[in-house]
């Protein structure tokens, strides 16, 4: 069974940092593109961050631009949204999620939400001004 778990969720004041982790078992998702989505209150799922498999292609959506920074370790299975300069605009559930289908494009990366196969249970962030 395919889990994705995040964890490093919760209360910071603006301006602060946080650094959420997403950690995979069941199958490796080392040739796979990694995601970060978030649900804000009342608003739709949004697209936050992306990475290529081999971690040489990002993508981010232009909010979290020089703020949030995407990355992974292949070998733990594991990709990491750090997120600094935090606004209260940022408060959301924040869902990390995997494309289901191996690539060979080793910089090929997607924002689309229906390439994604794989979602975490989500973590809260709550960011106060």
């Amino acid at each position: 069974q395919v889990q994705l778990v995040e964890s490093g969720g919760g209360l910071v004041q603006a301006g602060g940092s946080l650094r959420l982790s997403c950690a995979a078992s069941g199958r490796t998702f080392s040739r796979n593109v990694m995601g970060w989505f978030r649900r804000a209150p009342a608003k739709e799922r949004e697209f936050v961050a992306a990475l290529s498999w081999s971690g040489g292609s990002t993508r981010y959506t232009d909010s979290v631009k020089g703020r949030f920074t995407i990355s992974r370790d292949n070998a733990k299975n594991t990709v990491y949204l750090q997120m600094n300069g935090l606004k209260p605009e940022d408060t959301a559930v924040y869902y990390c999620a995997a494309d289901g289908v191996s690539r060979r494009n080793s910089i090929y990366v997607t924002a689309d939400v229906t390439q994604y196969d794989y979602w975490g249970q989500g973590t809260q962030v709550t960011v106060s001004s």
